[in-house]
């Protein structure tokens, strides 16, 4: 008897995951527990096992194609069993989900060229228009003066005759433009309509050699525009940054902080472990949060939950995203064994190796652009924390010391804390306590 294999729920957070690879042809035979297809959800791929036994039968979502979560994803039956009811009720309960055969992601669009844009017809050229108009030598003498197109405008005199008052009172009202005898002249032999210039004065030779330059550089340009779909990965991403927005009033607070001792103690240790100034800022920040619970909780309807231990994410850019490991008790680890447990985690990341285990669980995050030489920039807080660190680059930096001014280096850290659960007061003095941590980092060791 046939089955229907729907989406597995793979996170707690998991509402739909994308088909990223089949393993698995229709018509092939697959065994319970066998991985049948792989499922991109979170930022990461998932391995999917069958559970039953049988031959794949109908494939209902192509690879590539979303569904949401206990919707039908496949068929698996006995060969040449009639499935005819089963793929009928599958478009039927595949509900928000896709239905098999339809395309969900957009498709590129064509490239956008001068050839495809339409075209507005062209306006009549200024003052003196080709053809006859029916103007008196006032009102023509008239228009000239005052640069006005005779064309475009309504007379009132007999027979529709254009008169002077006419031309008066279309160029009082800003109804037509106001333009030299020779620019005029110059708009008329280049085809220029000289009201695309939108110039408020007169419009004088100059104003049309430097539209026409503008129209060649455009015309030289390439303006083609590209339609690219988001990723799955940018999609979740676009999701948790605007929930983060709306859930969370954030208050961004920046200290600079003395990277002298830090950044010796690095050099004393080089030489033993490899570790990066984010793997000395996890396990120092680690530490002090233990003296500051509220920048390590989390709101849970109108309860703030306060945990005594420390799993600190640390974010990992991707080519296409970014990626949020958690190190679990970090603050019950060394240097060293932060150092090479980030290393993993971030290799892992690349990779597209990471488990649903190594990206949940955290309490508290930390950013790092320092690499890219940011001196500042306020992050986002990565939900359902409510406080994230930001690290920028260690900049050499004149500051007075007794009395005399010298160079040291100086790096400013950035928090963006959740004002539901921490004030002001609390955030400072958070980042007074771990200024003196990072300005002293061998006190952390004892």
């Amino acid at each position: 008897m046939a089955t229907i294999l729907n989406m597995p729920k793979l996170g707690l957070t998991m509402t739909e995951g994308t088909v990223s690879k089949w393993n698995k042809k229709e018509g092939d035979l697959v065994e319970k527990g066998e991985i049948l297809y792989e499922v991109a959800t979170d930022k990461i791929n998932n391995d999917v096992e069958s559970t039953v036994s049988g031959t794949l039968l109908k494939i209902l979502v192509p690879e590539g194609q979303k569904q949401v979560i206990k919707a039908p994803v496949a068929i698996v039956g006995e060969a040449g069993e009639d499935i005819t009811a089963l793929v009928s009720q599958a478009g039927a309960d595949s509900g928000a989900g896709s239905t098999a055969g339809e395309e969900r992601m957009p498709a590129v669009a064509a490239p956008i060229t001068a050839s495809t844009v339409p075209q507005e017809p062209a306006v009549p050229a200024a003052v003196v228009t080709e053809g006859y108009v029916k103007a008196s030598p006032l009102a023509k003498m008239r228009a000239r003066e005052l640069g006005v197109d005779l064309a475009r405008i309504a007379g009132t005199g007999p027979e529709g005759r254009v008169v002077e008052k006419d031309v008066v009172q279309a160029s009082a009202a800003g109804s037509a433009y106001k333009i030299s005898p020779a620019a005029a002249g110059m708009a008329r032999t280049a085809g220029i309509d000289p009201a695309a210039i939108g110039k408020d004065g007169r419009i004088m030779k100059e104003d049309i050699l430097k539209h026409m330059a503008d129209q060649a550089r455009v015309a030289g340009a390439d303006l083609a525009e590209t339609r690219i779909p988001m990723t799955q990965m940018r999609q979740v991403i676009a999701a948790r940054m605007l929930q983060s927005v709306q859930v969370s009033p954030a208050v961004h607070y920046q200290l600079r902080v003395d990277a002298t001792e830090m950044m010796a103690f690095r050099d004393r240790v080089k030489h033993k472990s490899k570790i990066t100034y984010t793997d000395m800022l996890v396990a120092i920040t680690a530490r002090v949060l233990r003296r500051h619970p509220l920048l390590n909780a989390s709101v849970e309807g109108n309860d703030i939950l306060v945990r005594n231990y420390v799993n600190m994410g640390v974010a990992v850019a991707l080519d296409d995203g970014l990626l949020v490991p958690v190190v679990k008790h970090a603050d019950l680890k060394s240097f060293r064994e932060i150092g090479r447990e980030i290393s993993e985690l971030a290799a892992k990341a690349r990779g597209n190796a990471l488990t649903m285990e190594e990206m949940s669980g955290g309490t508290f995050t930390i950013t790092n652009l320092g690499m890219f030489g940011m001196e500042a920039f306020t992050p986002i807080i990565n939900q359902p924390e409510v406080a994230i660190l930001g690290v920028n680059s260690i900049v050499e930096t004149p500051v007075q010391e007794n009395g005399t001014l010298v160079f040291k280096p100086m790096i400013n850290l950035s928090l963006s804390a959740d004002h539901r659960v921490v004030d002001g007061a609390v955030a400072a003095h958070f980042m007074k306590d771990l200024k003196e941590a990072v300005e002293n980092p061998l006190t952390l060791l004892w």
